[in-house]
């Protein structure tokens, strides 16, 4: 429990107490007063009125139509500095956050909260930028069906869409705003972020997105094949829609925040969508972030680690390529964390220092016109090495390189095949792939997929050099003379004969065989050809190591494929690379991200090099 709200707690318990005996009088009733005011539209409250407004500010709450003339309400939670309030006539530009998350109760779920006042979410954020004391104000805007707002849940769709627009041109167009209007946000209200780029209102000046989610679709299917949380994540958002908020909110609120009760069928709709798999489907194509990015121009800082396993770097690079206007970003080699968290140890989760300041920086340029005074690079990539290095773009692509991986055979059987042939092998015998529940929103996905069996890819390569059709096949290069840098989005084709799913690996072989699995994809499968997207990456190849190329079946991480039996042939593999070289880098500051040794452990496993196919060619110059 949290200090203030350890305290909170106890003070309402004692005024409980003393209210059940009728001897509630004097200062405790005027604490209880402080610590449960209410803001309206029209009564701003202070830290000092409800200890859970931040300091420094005054909080309100106003409602607003949507712009789709659908008829949801929308509520917002109005931070402005407190020396505003004296200043009637002085104006303030405005950082907005557009999301699921700001529900008076808790983010996902009821917090230990005794009584209402704003989601303190972002209280990280204000404190580390000073957000009050620099001049600005902090809005809070409840996307339909959550929090204190009315309609039905639209996972980024039109809905949403219509709301992330009318909540721009609410805090654009209010007394105390000088129009000028910053979105600020983490993985879901950073894809309201996103989606605030793509509407191209001339009100919004700047998006901060960490963690993001680029196309809605990547997020729930991949190719077609079911992720985990394909049910799940739909679970999580009707659950999150339906908390019960905190009985001293103004009736208002507390009415919009029952829609559901009376709308049952706003739920039923929120499941049904996720359960679209063809991602040409009119439900799917509203939704594509990265697509829909074309042309745009608002000034754009974003993060993404690209060993992460919530919201994966897929379609990133697509919606970079689309995006036109100014971009900053910091990329590298963490997991689902804001560019300030610091773990359990305390030591930054990103690996590097002032992220509240260059924030700060970003908007205080774009939004109030004044020159930053530190040279920022525009993008700051951590690569596999640990090591930081400026760039003027991502990614940095030197040479790109069609690599031949041949023909090749698989049975579809979910890794049945490859399973069983490690019994003879002397390595243990794994059980059945773990299935996570997938019952998560994009906050709380498990940051790691189970590993993979001991022994698996050794023992599949093994059985492969002495000829035997398996569950996959491997293809591996020669030994890089020199370091090269995969960067960018790989991508492989094929052609082949027969239906079912396939998966496609790639690992960074060292000379004992000790290999990491650095990037992967899945995808349905019919006969004829079929080109699939990785991740983005950002992965070195050190001299002397190997690329290996894995594919087969869907053997390891989560996904709920269902494998078809059959025995795969493919015809004239190719892998495309964008290969950047280590030698040519602009060291900027930063230290390794402690996920990338988490990542490591989990995903290194034994695979000795076989016989090389293809040769990498060196990237930059030499």
């Amino acid at each position: 429990m949290k200090r203030r709200r350890a305290t909170a707690w106890a003070a309402s318990s004692l005024v409980a107490a003393l209210a059940l005996t009728g001897t509630l009088t004097g200062p405790v009733a005027a604490a209880q007063d402080r610590a449960g005011t209410v803001a309206t539209a029209t009564d701003p409250v202070t830290h000092a009125e409800n200890d859970r407004v931040p300091e420094g500010s005054v909080w309100t709450q106003s409602y607003f139509p949507s712009s789709d003339n659908s008829g949801t309400e929308l509520h917002a939670d109005v931070l402005l500095p407190e020396a505003l309030a004296k200043k009637k006539k002085k104006r303030v530009p405005v950082i907005l956050s557009v999301g699921p998350y700001f529900g008076h109760s808790g983010q996902t779920g009821p917090e230990d909260w005794t009584h209402t006042g704003p989601s303190n979410r972002f209280q990280d954020f204000i404190e580390g930028t000073d957000l009050f004391d620099e001049g600005y104000a902090f809005v809070m805007v409840d996307l339909r069906g959550f929090g204190g707002s009315t309609g039905c849940l639209d996972w980024g769709g039109p809905g949403e869409q219509a709301d992330v627009k009318a909540a721009i041109d609410w805090a654009a167009k209010q007394p105390w705003s000088t129009g000028a209007v910053g979105m600020y946000g983490k993985s879901y209200d950073a894809v309201t972020g996103l989606i605030g780029n793509n509407l191209d209102q001339r009100a919004l000046k700047a998006v901060v997105a960490q963690e993001p989610v680029w196309d809605m679709y990547q997020y729930i299917y991949s190719n077609g094949v079911p992720r985990p949380n394909v049910t799940g994540t739909a679970n999580a958002y009707n659950s999150i829609a339906t908390v019960d908020q905190m009985a001293d909110d103004d009736p208002r609120y507390l009415a919009n925040s029952r829609w559901e009760e009376t709308h049952p069928e706003c739920l039923t709709e929120n499941s049904a969508g996720y359960r679209i798999a063809d991602q040409r489907d009119k439900h799917w194509t509203s939704r594509d972030l990265a697509r829909m990015a074309k042309g745009t121009d608002t000034p754009l800082f974003v993060t993404q680690g690209f060993i992460e396993n919530n919201t994966k770097p897929e379609e990133m690079q697509e919606y970079l390529a689309n995006h036109k206007g100014p971009e900053r970003g910091w990329l590298g080699q963490w997991d689902h964390v804001r560019g300030g968290d610091h773990t359990s140890d305390g030591r930054l989760a990103m690996g590097r220092e002032g992220w509240y300041e260059e924030t700060l920086s970003f908007y205080d340029h774009y939004l109030k016109g004044v020159k930053p005074k530190v040279d920022y690079p525009a993008y700051s990539v951590q690569d596999s090495t640990g090591t930081w290095r400026a760039q003027k773009t991502w990614p940095v692509v030197e040479r790109s390189a069609t690599l031949p991986l041949g023909d090749g055979s698989y049975v579809d059987d979910g890794g049945a095949s490859a399973r069983v042939g490690l019994a003879p092998s002397g390595e243990e015998t794994p059980q059945p792939r773990e299935q996570p529940s997938g019952d998560w929103d994009m906050e709380n996905a498990p940051a790691l997929d189970p590993a993979a069996p001991k022994g698996l890819a050794k023992g599949q390569a093994k059985r492969q050099t002495a000829g035997e059709i398996t569950s996959s096949f491997f293809v591996w290069s020669k030994p890089v003379k020199r370091a090269v840098r995969v960067t960018g989005t790989p991508q492989v084709s094929l052609t082949a004969k027969g239906t079912g799913n396939v998966m496609v690996k790639l690992y960074d072989v060292a000379p004992d065989g000790t290999a990491v699995m650095f990037d992967e994809q899945v995808s349905l499968l019919d006969s004829g050809k079929l080109t699939v997207d990785l991740k983005s990456t950002d992965w070195t190849l050190i001299s002397g190591h190997v690329l290996a190329v894995e594919i087969g079946s869907i053997q390891t991480g989560s996904w709920r494929d269902t494998p078809s039996g059959e025995t795969i042939k493919v015809k004239n593999a190719r892998l495309e690379l964008a290969l950047d070289s280590p030698a040519d880098d602009r060291p900027t500051a930063g230290a390794r991200s402690p996920f990338l040794d988490t990542y490591l452990r989990q995903y290194t496993v034994q695979l000795p090099p076989g016989p090389a196919s293809f040769t990498i060619p060196s990237a930059g110059r030499h």
